[in-house]
C-alpha cells in the first residue's frame, strides 16, 4: 500500500542538490579564471623575454 498525502523530503533534496551545483559551478569557474590568468602571465612573460633577448 503506497503512502498518501505529500512525498517526504523532496523539497530538502532539490535545495540540496541546486546548492551543490551551485558550488561544483563555482569551483568549475575559479579554476578556469585560474587558467586564463596563469596563461596571461606566460604569454606576458615569454613576450617580455623575447623583446629583452633581442636587445
Amino acid at each position: 500500500m503506497s503512502k498518501k498525502g505529500k512525498e517526504k523530503n523532496t523539497a530538502n533534496k532539490a535545495k540540496h542538490s541546486k546548492l551543490l551545483n551551485r558550488k561544483k559551478n563555482k569551483l568549475k569557474k575559479e579554476k578556469e579564471t585560474r587558467k586564463e590568468r596563469l596563461k596571461a602571465i606566460i604569454t606576458l612573460h615569454r613576450e617580455k623575454g623575447n623583446i629583452e633577448d633581442t636587445n
